[in-house]
């Protein structure tokens, strides 16, 4: 498509956001959005879109910065100011793909029409819209930039299979069949629980990501030249346009830096989940199951962990996970403490660091390896609802794990409240064999989607491959920022092999590695994590002001930095924590 191309988007929606709402917190300002209760529906069962928006803004906020007391936010970096102005929204669909991305353009009242300042924003995870508004809105908007967002293919758009429901453009719940469902999948007959963009799909959206960036720059155009008639037409030649992301939303603006054309200024990416060829890189999917597998017996022979919250009931589940190994032949060791030392050692020789298996404790004890290794095998290898190769599903659940019909109240707040990937918002991964410990065949199962010779995994590894990373194009300055704890997307798989190879091929790239700090700055509101790390987002804050001044007035980016922290130990942050370049 060209950019004048409007046609390529549907379900246009243009709101107005002033006198008590706005765009960067729906009006809830920093103490709303501190809020340990999310914004009340006046009906459960039937919000209103406005109602769905502020709550989706609050639920994204807190999936992503540090807002706890002592932590910085709106003090010593970030901002949540009032920023009045109109949202642009569509469905978008990239050429070949079966669903559309969800793409929102927030122009704010003071846009700056002389210096035509756009950033272009894919959602972290599997978020919804306004997965990235604490990363690139609470920059971007203060300063007079139109902020573009996209879902890249994700989101919380979940159907109902019980129900036959979906979610319209404007986040309500409608009948499947209605034309504005923002995710439309083929239902078998008798289907039953939950289906969501990410896993069901069949687009593998991850192989797309670059272009859905692309594309929400090019509605960003579009949304302009209707907000500023007069100043139109605004063009990827008299607009500067910034892409920035960070984990997932870090590796689709490295995507979209490979893509053909002069159209794209300059990117900034915070630790990216990106596969190069080389270079010691390895996959999201084989390095998540081999954690799905061997980290919660190896962390028992580790010291010193951070505690999430039900660390210690977890450690007899440990146990349990080394004995299971042992009996499985993968690990060696004739009690605990040997299986331990041996699943450890498994880990450090496949490149896991210290830093990275004592910060992954927080993925273990939420259960995030399982919840990314179960959508993304379906993902991976374009599997529709009920084909999931080793066997799991999704569902509203009782106690016990079993399978449940979803309450309307459940269904209605989906949009707003879920991450995009289960389990949360009432909706778990249905596994019958779990009691205690997800059976160790299941686990299995999908660890040999990477490794095993079966047609599942010939396509899970196909689409893994789909999603490799090419080069940026020559000229454009590219700053990677990583956690050197990252223990969810480990620096030493993904963001590191990624820069060597750029810069031997010449490309401008830079890196900065930030000493103390981890993946999830929401979670830095436990106060032992909050103790140990530092937030991500003032350094993401830091290179787009850097980027800018650079693209403005030719300042220089820094370049290469190892940036010494010093965590915090429960005081409340400051810049000498921070230690920004």
């Amino acid at each position: 498509m060209t950019e004048r191309d409007a046609s390529a988007f549907r379900a246009h929606r243009t709101t107005a956001h002033r006198d008590g709402d706005d765009l960067l917190s729906a009006g809830l300002g920093l103490s709303g959005l501190r809020a340990f209760a999310p914004p009340a529906f006046a009906d459960a069962a039937a919000p209103t879109p406005a109602e769905l928006r502020r709550r989706a803004i609050w639920s994204n906020w807190r999936g992503i910065a540090d807002l706890a007391p002592g932590g910085g936010y709106g003090e010593v970096y970030g901002s949540v100011a009032t920023v009045p102005g109109r949202e642009f929204s569509a469905l978008a669909t990239v050429p070949g793909a079966r669903q559309p991305h969800r793409v929102l353009v927030q122009v704010p009242d003071a846009f700056d029409r002389t210096r035509r300042c756009v950033l272009v924003a894919p959602s972290s995870g599997s978020r919804g819209v306004y997965g990235a508004i604490a990363v690139a809105g609470a920059w971007g908007l203060p300063k007079g930039c139109a902020v573009a967002y996209t879902d890249k293919g994700t989101g919380s758009d979940y159907v109902d299979l019980d129900a036959r429901t979906g979610v319209q453009a404007d986040g309500s719940v409608a009948a499947l069949g209605t034309d504005a469902l923002a995710f439309a999948p083929d239902v078998p007959e008798g289907a039953t629980g939950v289906a969501f963009k990410h896993a069901h799909s069949q687009d593998n959206p991850e192989a797309d990501w670059g272009r859905h960036v692309r594309q929400a720059a090019e509605f960003a155009l579009v949304a302009l030249d209707e907000a500023f008639p007069a100043e139109a037409p605004f063009t990827l030649a008299n607009t500067r346009v910034i892409a920035v992301g960070i984990s997932n939303g870090g590796g689709a603006v490295l995507r979209a830096a490979e893509q053909d054309g002069d159209w794209l200024d300059a990117v900034v990416a915070g630790e990216p989940s990106v596969l190069v060829d080389g270079h010691d890189s390895r996959a999201l999917y084989d390095y998540t199951t081999e954690a799905l597998l061997l980290m919660p017996c190896a962390l028992l022979a580790m010291e010193d962990l951070p505690q999430p919250p039900l660390q210690a009931q977890a450690r007899g589940q440990w146990t349990e996970r080394c004995r299971a190994l042992r009996e499985a032949g993968l690990v060696d060791g004739n009690d605990t403490e040997a299986q331990a030392r041996d699943a450890l050692a498994r880990m450090r020789a496949s490149g896991w660091t210290e830093e990275a298996l004592r910060a992954g404790a927080l993925s273990v004890g939420f259960d995030l390896w399982r919840a990314v290794a179960v959508t993304y095998a379906s993902a991976y290898g374009r599997f529709s609802i009920g084909e999931h190769p080793c066997g799991h599903a999704w569902s509203a659940q009782n106690a016990d794990g079993s399978r449940r019909a979803a309450t309307a109240q459940e269904r209605a707040a989906w949009w707003s409240d879920a991450s995009g990937i289960p389990p949360g918002a009432g909706v778990g991964i249905v596994d019958d064999s779990v009691r205690v410990d997800p059976s160790l065949s299941r686990l299995q199962c999908l660890r040999g989607l990477w490794g095993g010779a079966s047609v599942e995994a010939g396509r899970v590894r196909r689409g893994i491959a789909e999603t490799r990373a090419g080069l940026p194009r020559r000229g454009l300055p590219v700053t990677v920022i990583h956690g050197a704890d990252d223990g969810l997307i480990p620096m030493a798989f993904s963001s590191a092999p990624y820069v060597a190879k750029a810069r031997a091929a010449g490309r401008d790239v830079r890196f900065w590695q930030v000493r103390h700090a981890q993946h999830f700055d929401a979670f830095l509101g436990l106060p032992d994590y909050g103790a140990r790390y530092l937030p991500m987002l003032p350094y993401v804050y830091r290179a787009l002001d850097r980027t800018l001044a650079a693209l403005e007035q030719g300042a220089p980016i820094p370049g290469d930095a190892v940036i010494q922290t010093v965590p915090r130990a429960g005081k409340p942050l400051t810049e000498a924590h921070l230690a920004l370049p």
